[in-house]
């Protein structure tokens, strides 16, 4: 095998994890982060921090080629996706798989050097990063069992940092939750059409005409489960000044949304990304100066 046919490969299998898209790794990690933060009183131990880090960009990529590969037969017929590698026949699904896998496997290598807590919860994440991709089958809320798939960074982060998880991990990670409902929603949107034509599931059209009114109310129910979880670790007036900044996101969000423009969707999708990034400067700020 050529020089020419390795590089190619690995191109292909570089975008089959998305690595060249790192939004998704971004919006995985800071609920990562807060937790981390929250368990540690801002100061995280190096080794668990660069364990979870690169933990969270490994199987978020062992997500994406397990998702393209459970949707090997839909992507082909859906705009946005039909140039991703399987559905252009760049990637044969075996090979998929075995990128799946190596992934899957490269990331327990490193979950192997925490707490044995820490060991047990991986597989549960595992888990749920497998079976996610083949929901949008069987229910209308795919995108809720996203939310508990990339939540379960945040009792693995705090099981990992103290080798247990309190319950203020999981007020913390119900918010996690709801807020991938969300953003995966506006995501949704975007293939609303396509994925009615091809009889794919979604929240985008379960909630129907009233996408918006629903996600705003979930909004205010992850602001107020934010606030809770300021409230049980007796966090200052700068976590909820910063808090405060963050609900303007979902307010900018709702205006994108408000035309359900496709464009309009995914940038408040893309969005999300600044509200979780403002968290965990909030976390950050409080255990600094707090």
């Amino acid at each position: 095998m050529n020089k020419e046919i390795v590089l190619d490969r690995l191109q292909q299998y570089w975008l089959l994890a998305r690595f060249d898209k790192p939004i998704g790794i971004l919006i995985l990690l800071w609920p990562a982060l807060w937790a981390l933060w929250l368990a540690s009183d801002g100061q995280p131990d190096i080794l668990v921090l660069t364990v979870i880090c690169c933990g969270v960009v490994l199987m978020r990529a062992a997500g994406c080629v397990i998702n393209d590969y459970a949707d090997r037969d839909f992507d082909p017929h859906v705009e946005r996706t039909k140039l991703r590698p399987i559905a252009a026949g760049k990637v044969k699904p075996k090979e998929a798989l075995v990128v799946f896998v190596v992934l899957c496997l490269t990331a327990f290598a490193l979950v192997l050097l925490l707490n044995k807590y820490t060991i047990m919860l991986s597989f549960g994440g595992a888990f749920l990063a497998a079976s996610y991709p083949f929901m949008k089958r069987y229910t209308q809320l795919p995108q809720a069992y996203l939310g508990i798939a990339f939540g379960w960074a945040v009792p693995m982060s705090f099981a990992a940092q103290t080798n247990e998880i309190p319950p203020v991990a999981w007020v913390l990670y119900l918010a996690v939750v709801l807020w991938a409902l969300v953003y995966d929603t506006m995501y949704a949107m975007v293939d609303k059409e396509d994925d009615l034509k091809i009889g794919v599931k979604s929240t985008a059209i379960l909630f129907g005409d009233k996408d918006r009114e629903i996600m705003a109310i979930l909004q205010v129910v992850i602001l107020l489960l934010m606030l809770q979880v300021g409230r049980m670790q007796d966090l200052s007036w700068i976590y909820y000044g910063v808090l405060a900044c963050a609900s303007g996101f979902f307010i900018y969000q709702q205006k994108l949304i408000f035309y359900r423009d496709k464009a309009d969707c995914f940038k408040a999708f893309l969005n999300s990304n600044y509200f979780g990034l403002t968290v965990f400067m909030g976390f950050v700020l409080e255990f600094t100066l707090g």
